[in-house]
């Protein structure tokens, strides 16, 4: 169950883990290598939305401008060979042994006000768990805001469905099936409606409780991937602001050979698996 926000606790990559695998959230100041990833985040969304600020530019581009915008902007720094610099220093930094640690490229999430663009490549994230989505029990999801954050466009937790069953669409998800079918350039063209099997929850969700996270750019969110979570849009009263405002990271470690210290299952099997899907790579392979 999860209690307790550990903030900047002094304890090592392995001492981390642990609270992590027990549903608990650590949260971490900014430190010099999450700001260099936010200076270098922040120059190619400048570049990309110039000559408009990226965080109103939603009022001055049509929907399929933003979109074609993202298209070319969250690729371009997923794969930039700078990108994976930098996340490796952040690593370091926080006392991952690079020997042992395993990586999925960084993700780019974005999210708009007004209903503006919710879809496809700036989907507004409903609840769900990361296991739903094939992701091993030993995940672990870094979160770093990359521009102010506040508590209604956040990352919301919801500790009640820490160690309870949520019925889903997850059953027929295909992790392989999903890469060849469902990823591309055609979900930029999603300006609308989202026509994806995304697994999402098939009974009602208590929302309340739920826990929000809100700290300055260049701030580390560690949680598990078997956390519920879901993301905000922006809500109607803030017009005027919209927000490209995190980079995401996912890490697992060689404890994925010692599976009893990881988060119990409590939804079941899926069909595919990230970790057979060439997503996590070896750190002291890059």
């Amino acid at each position: 169950m999860n209690n307790t926000i550990y903030y900047d606790s002094p304890v090592t990559d392995e001492q981390r883990r642990q609270p992590l695998f027990n549903g608990q959230l650590l949260v971490y100041a900014p430190r010099p290598s999450t700001l260099a990833l936010v200076r270098f985040a922040r120059t190619l969304i400048q570049e990309a939305f110039a000559p408009f600020d990226p965080e109103t530019a939603q009022h001055h581009m049509s929907v399929d401008q933003y979109a074609d915008t993202l298209l070319k902007l969250k690729p371009g720094f997923i794969h930039h060979p700078e990108s994976k610099r930098l996340i490796q220093s952040i690593f370091l930094e926080m006392g991952c042994d690079l020997e042992k640690t395993y990586f999925d490229v960084p993700k780019m999430r974005s999210s708009t006000s007004d209903n503006y663009l919710t879809t496809g490549i700036a989907y507004a994230w409903h609840p769900h768990r990361d296991t739903w989505y094939s992701a091993p029990p030993c995940q672990i999801n870094w979160w770093i805001p990359i521009y102010d954050i506040q508590s209604d466009n956040a990352m919301a937790f919801h500790p009640q469905y820490w160690n309870r069953p949520v019925k889903n669409s997850s059953n027929g998800y295909n992790y392989y099936q999903w890469n060849q079918q469902n990823r591309g350039d055609h979900v930029a063209k999603f300006l609308k409606e989202d026509p994806r099997p995304l697994p999402k929850p098939t009974e009602p969700l208590e929302l309340d409780p739920r826990s929000v996270s809100s700290f300055r750019p260049g701030g580390l969110s560690f949680f598990q991937g078997h956390r519920c979570i879901r993301a905000f849009p922006i809500p109607q009263e803030r017009q005027g602001s919209a927000s490209i405002p995190e980079s995401f990271m996912k890490t697992m470690c060689e404890e994925r050979r010692a599976p009893r210290r990881w988060t119990k299952n409590v939804q079941g099997p899926r069909c595919g698996t990230i970790c057979g899907a060439q997503t996590f790579r070896a750190c002291r392979k890059s």
